[in-house]
């Protein structure tokens, strides 16, 4: 089930929520009990076979949890555990169809179906096996507590990665008040529009263009598809992060930032410090510091960053092209822990705006195109290796959604924000300036919404980007 679906809208999220605040706030566990049926329901809905390997998941941790204190070989038995789950359905078939590559072999694939959202919840509970070792959470006597923490749907099948110490208190007591319900509507009306409005839109722009032969595109073209995906992945995935956020918050859970306008960065650097802000988070505290961080020497500290940018790229898949640009984004950062940064500061802004803008946008042309022939080609297009600069379809597909583009352009930096600030503070000297600021929200949220709504009645099923990692 997704949050931009129907069923979703009009059945699940309703009588989710209506039985859960049936329940008396004082009833905890019960609450508790409910979110983890909700959630089984809601990761199962389509393919509930899924759900044995999730549970097995569950419980696995629960027990490793009640005994790994201070065990050095239980913590490294229940992180192979963890890996080996997800190597076998993750990585399996990559793993079979590189050895049948490199050796000229013959090997027959499993053909295994990932489960979705595994590389999260399997982050999740390592993060919190990791840290019951380390003395940080005690372990979760309560099961039901643990496995609805790791079950929650608000965050479960792509994001944030939920820490369990981010979240242990609000599990054993926690309180919703109306203010933190409006909240949370709120950011969840943003974010749904976020992915119908603007990255469900501007994702034509991208699969037009890469529809056509590569030999057909002109360099304008490629590059307005190479920013349609960048605006894309961006909507998509702060968009389901702001949905989940905020329905975590009506339930009475404060989850972390995922997303600070990343595109406004003067560096990868600082692109890295706010794209996917938990899962950068999540290799620096359990990957990057164990391997020695930065306190071991510049060739130990490069070769840290480099293992970790490996990792993250095989985090987001099973396929090489995800590796490379990984391994991209690592090759940049190193650059510019060695020299670039330095140099980036005595230029003015917009010189590193556009460094890093460019520098994102090739990097998503990697993460989208599995086949390195396809990339190849395409990026020689985008850099001159077309007979036309500009071309009809350049000219139709920029005109017919420049909509969709400016308000893209606006959405990815804090103008939004800044103005709706603007507004407050000018109508917070006026009398009855506090009603008229709540009647303003609640016409543009309700716009939204409804914009939202008929935009998803009259389009086709276009799943959340990250669903598959």
């Amino acid at each position: 089930m997704v949050f931009s679906s129907s069923v979703f809208f009009m059945a699940f999220l309703p009588i989710t929520l209506l039985l859960y605040f049936l329940i008396p706030e004082r009833f905890l566990k019960v609450r508790n009990l409910w979110l983890l049926i909700a959630s089984l329901i809601f990761y199962g809905w389509g393919e509930p076979k899924y759900i044995a390997v999730m549970a097995f998941s569950i419980l696995f941790n629960y027990v490793m949890g009640r005994i790994v204190a201070k065990s050095r070989p239980l913590l490294i038995l229940c992180i192979a555990g963890n890996l080996a789950i997800l190597g076998f359905f993750k990585y399996t078939d990559f793993v079979i169809e590189t050895v049948n590559a490199v050796s000229g072999g013959g090997l027959g694939l499993l053909n295994i179906a990932l489960p979705i959202g595994i590389s999260f919840y399997t982050f999740q509970t390592m993060s919190y096996i990791i840290d019951v070792y380390r003395g940080k959470v005690l372990p979760q006597r309560d099961f039901i507590a643990f496995a609805a923490y790791v079950t929650l749907f608000p965050q479960l099948i792509a994001g944030p990665i939920v820490r369990y110490s981010d979240v242990a208190e609000m599990l054993v007591g926690r309180k919703t008040n109306l203010d933190q319900i409006a909240e949370g509507v709120r950011r969840f009306i943003v974010g749904f529009g976020k992915k119908v409005l603007l990255a469900n839109q501007v994702y034509v722009i991208w699969n037009e263009i890469t529809f056509m032969p590569v030999s057909e595109i002109s360099t304008a073209a490629a590059w307005l598809g190479a920013l349609a995906f960048t605006f894309q992945i961006y909507f998509d995935f702060s968009g389901y992060s702001d949905m989940a956020i905020g329905l975590g918050k009506i339930f009475g859970f404060d989850y972390l930032e995922n997303f600070n306008y990343p595109y406004i960065s003067r560096s990868i650097t600082e692109f890295w410090r706010r794209w996917h802000m938990s899962l950068s988070s999540w290799f620096k505290e359990y990957v990057y510091i164990p391997l020695g961080g930065n306190r071991k020497g510049l060739p130990r500290q490069i070769l840290n960053i480099a293992v970790v940018w490996a990792l993250t790229g095989l985090w987001h898949g099973a396929s090489w092209n995800f590796v490379a640009w990984g391994m991209y984004f690592g090759v940049i950062l190193i650059l510019e822990k060695l020299w670039i940064l330095k140099w980036l500061e005595k230029c003015p802004a917009p010189v590193g705006h556009l460094y890093s803008l460019i520098l994102i946008v090739l990097g998503w042309v990697i993460f989208a195109l599995t086949d390195f022939g396809q990339m190849r080609e395409y990026m020689q297009v985008m850099f001159g290796g077309s007979a036309d600069f500009v071309d009809g379809n350049f000219k139709y597909l920029a005109w017919s959604r420049i909509w969709v583009l400016i308000a893209c352009t606006i959405g990815s930096t804090p103008l939004v924000k800044l103005v709706c600030g603007r507004i407050a503070g000018t109508l917070s000297g006026v009398k009855n300036g506090e009603v008229i600021l709540g009647v303003l929200e609640t016409v543009v949220l309700l716009s939204i919404l409804a914009l939202s709504i008929a935009f998803l009645v009259s389009g086709s099923y276009n799943p959340f980007l990250y669903f598959r990692f």
